[in-house]
Order: structure tokens, then sequence, then C-alpha cells
């Protein structure tokens, strides 16, 4: 029996040293000459009962303590111990469903703008708002549609990669189009497949919740992608509604609304839309489930709220713009009188020949290449071009 448990640790040993694998340390010593050790620390596959964290130091001596002056390496998985990933990591503060969701379960309001361009999405950004939903409104907002309608998926597609460069913080939601997901639950999977894909969206909002919607909703959140509902007035449905008219204002309106919302839930949805409804519908709504609603001309008992960009920024004041403008939208700022005046004031400098000044004119052709031109302009028969050149090069000296 000795001799086998001899010969047993013999063998331990051998496939130790064989399975092990080698990384080098540098070592301090007093002196400070550097010594070079050999650090192997592995765990073997071992004979049964001789599995163990092997650690083999081979030099002139192993540290005595984590105080010494030494470079360790260890030779394992350079991924965060919290992470199956190893990638680029978003921002710390990149909201996602699960920081939504707790902030919701907080009890904390929740902050969301639509908007359709790299430029406001940086805005948007930089202001920390917590949802960007770039949705079908483009179609009047920007495109000077009267309705949601006429916008196609390959448009919200354009406008959901530039919200997707100028945006990193906040979770991104883009509207399906109308016509892109009515007819099939596999078209609207096909339809938010491309959102995510080529969209670089995070979740996908859609209209209504009946039976065959709420059939949708669940197809596509089975397919592994996030959606937001919207119930109340439902643009897209306008032709049914008979126009932009509120709803849930009498009984049965009001009971559908809140029907259709437990029905988007139960689901799979992860939040959603209440637009023109009463204040107490959408109490009602609120309070009756266990996700977020984000209102939209619907009082101040949802969970959150969500404005157009250009609405709450007062960007326009052309007829159309004023005419799609919705009573219940707060603007926030007169942008569009501040542009208007910059227009007007760009167009009275360059026709009176004030700008741009020799500040905006930055740009010089150096006084030899100047004369030279000149020369050359003159032997084209250009005599008036070449004296362009010298007068502009002496109010350039004269500055």
């Amino acid at each position: 029996g000795a001799r086998f448990g001899m010969a047993s640790r013999r063998a331990v040993r051998g496939l130790a040293r064989m399975c092990a694998s080698t990384s080098t340390s540098a070592l301090t010593n007093t002196t400070g000459m550097r010594t070079e050790v050999m650090h192997t620390r592995t765990v073997c596959s071992l004979p049964h009962g001789f599995s163990r964290d092997i650690d083999v130091w081979q030099g002139r001596s192993r540290p005595q303590s984590s105080s010494a002056s030494l470079t360790h390496r260890r030779a394992l998985s350079n991924k965060p111990y919290d992470s199956v990933y190893g990638g680029p990591k978003p921002p710390n503060n990149r909201v996602t469903l699960r920081r939504l969701m707790q902030k919701y379960r907080a009890g904390e309001r929740i902050s969301v703008v639509t908007a359709y361009d790299y430029p406001s999405a940086v805005a948007v950004d930089q202001s920390g708002i917590d949802v960007l939903l770039v949705g079908d409104s483009a179609a009047m907002v920007v495109h000077g549609h009267d309705t949601t309608l006429p916008i196609t998926l390959e448009e919200m597609l354009t406008h959901c990669r530039a919200v997707a460069r100028g945006a990193q913080r906040p979770l991104l939601v883009g509207d399906l189009p109308f016509g892109s997901y009515e007819q099939s639950p596999g078209q609207a999977v096909a339809s938010a497949t491309r959102m995510l894909k080529e969209g670089s969206m995070d979740a996908v909002k859609l209209e209504g919740g009946s039976a065959g919607r709420i059939t949708t909703v669940q197809t596509l959140v089975d397919a592994g992608i996030a959606v937001m509902g919207h119930v109340g007035l439902t643009p897209q449905s306008i032709s049914v509604l008979g126009g932009f008219r509120p709803q849930g204002r009498t009984l049965d309106e009001a009971a559908s609304v809140v029907d259709k919302a437990l029905a988007l839930q139960n689901a799979g949805c992860f939040a959603i839309v209440l637009e023109c409804v009463p204040r107490s519908v959408a109490a009602a709504v609120t309070e009756a489930l266990d996700i977020p609603t984000i209102g939209i001309g619907a009082g101040d008992q949802t969970s959150g709220q969500v404005l157009v960009y250009h609405d709450l920024l007062g960007f326009t004041a052309h007829p159309h713009h004023k005419k799609v403008t919705p009573k219940f939208s707060k603007q926030y700022a007169d942008v569009g009188t501040v542009i208007a005046k910059a227009l007007e004031q760009f167009k009275n400098e360059v026709h009176a020949g004030t700008f741009p000044s020799q500040l905006h004119s930055p740009y010089r052709l150096g006084t030899e290449d100047s004369f030279l031109l000149a020369d050359r302009l003159r032997e084209k028969g250009l005599g008036k071009a070449a004296d362009a050149v010298l007068a502009a090069l002496e109010e350039e000296k004269g500055e």
C-alpha cells in the first residue's frame, strides 16, 4: 500500500509538470536587481481524488506576501468576473430596460423625447433624457405630411440610424410605421428585426391593443425583441377613429383603454404610451399595470412623459407645424423665432456685402504665389482676374 501511494504521488507530480503552463513574472529583490521567476498556476484534471490547484515556483525564492515588489500576472481569463462578454462596454450611465425598470420601481419619473436626426439626438443625449423615441411622427414634423401614414420603413430606418449615431446614453425605441407590421406577426418580426439590426434601436413601438396586435406583441417578445405598446389615440388608426380625436372619454372607451393596456402588458410589453386620454383614465391604467406608462396629453398621473423635440423647443412658426402641434404640448423655448432672426440677419448681411468679413475668410495664398498666379492669368488674357488676385492680396496685407 505504501509503495502504491508513493507511486501515485510521483505520477501526480509528473502529470502536474506536464499540464502546467508557465508565465514569467519580474521579481525585484532588495538590491534593486531583477530576477526572472517562472510562475505556474493552473488547475489540472488529475486522477480521482487528486484534482487540486497547483502552484509551482521555479527560481531563487517565492514572494512572501502581496506587499513584495512584484508584477504578478495570473494565467486566467481577462474577462470581467461579472460579464460573459469582454468586448467594448456601453457607457456606465447607459439606460437599459433593467435600469428603466429600476427607476420605475423606485417611483422615479421617466423622461422621453421624440427626435428624428443626429443633431437632435446629440442634444437629447447630453440632456440626460431617459428614452429617445424615433417616432413615425417624423412624417408630419420632418417630411411635411398631414398624418403619420405616408412614412415608410426605409425612411424610418434612415432616421433611426442617424439618431443612433448621436445618442449613446438613452434607451432607443423605434416606431414601426404603418404598413410594416399589420399583415402578420411574421411581417412584424421582419420589420422589427431590421429596426434593431439596421437601425441600431434597442426596442420597437407599435400601436393598438386588438387581439391581432396582442398576438403580434407576443410573437415579437418571443423573438427576443423588446416592445413598447401604445393605446388611446393611435395616429395610425385615424381612418377608423375619425381623425385625431381624444380617446377614453366615455365609459366604454375608458374601459377599453384599460383592457388593452392590461392585454399588452400580459403579452410582454415593457412600457405603454397613453396618448390623449383623460387624466383619470391614465391614472387607472398606471395603477393597474406593473410596467411604466408614458403619457402624452394624458395628464400627470403616468410614470413618465413624452414630447416631440420640435414641439417642446418651439422649433418652427411655419403654418404647417402650427397645424400639427398638439394643444397639450408645452413649449419650453422659442427656437423658431431665434432661427428666423438668424436667417434674416444672414440674408441681410449677404445682400449688403458685409458677410463674410476677413475674419470669416481664413485661407490665404502666399505673396509669391499670388504674383505668379497673376502673371499666369495675364498670359491667358485674363487681366481682370489677375488684378483681382493682386487687389485681394493688398486687402489682406492691410488687415
